[in-house]
């Protein structure tokens, strides 16, 4: 009997040694697929471009730096002092011209049909606009260094 006791302890001993490198094996297994998804699924920081970080990131902006000038239907916000007190020169009109121009990214065209102006004036008013902003940025920069 002292045999067939021995027998089944070594058996079972066999046994189990095959369950473990079995449960071994299968999580060997499991780490590498899970190992290969973070591969294909994740980058490290220090991989991002500096345009993929930036999208991460949120700045928050304040109305007390900003300044809003009303047009038509539209606010429009100017983040420069500087241009807001040349755009404050100017006439309503003119002031109008420039920020649906550049600002609302509009056409000639259509800003004459927004104001009831003939588009040629609309270019004469943006021309002369630009000027005269060109002339108040440049004194109000030289009177800051002074």
């Amino acid at each position: 009997m002292e045999q067939s006791s021995s027998y089944d302890e070594t058996t079972v001993r066999h046994q189990f040694d095959r369950k473990c490198k079995l449960a071994l094996d299968g999580e060997v297994v499991d780490y590498d697929r899970h190992m290969d998804y973070r591969r294909k699924h994740e980058i490290l920081f220090s991989e991002l471009s500096e345009c993929q970080t930036g999208k991460l990131s949120v700045v928050d902006e304040y109305n007390e730096t900003s300044y809003f000038f009303k047009t038509c239907e539209y606010d429009v916000k100017v983040k420069s002092s500087l241009l807001a007190e040349a755009l404050n020169a100017l006439t309503d009109r003119k002031r109008e011209v420039i920020l649906l121009s550049y600002f609302m990214e509009m056409s000639d065209a259509a800003i004459a049909r927004k104001m009831n102006l003939v588009r040629s004036t609309v270019h004469e008013h943006r021309t002369r606009s630009l000027e005269l902003l060109k002339q108040i940025m440049e004194e109000n920069k030289s009177e800051c260094k002074k």
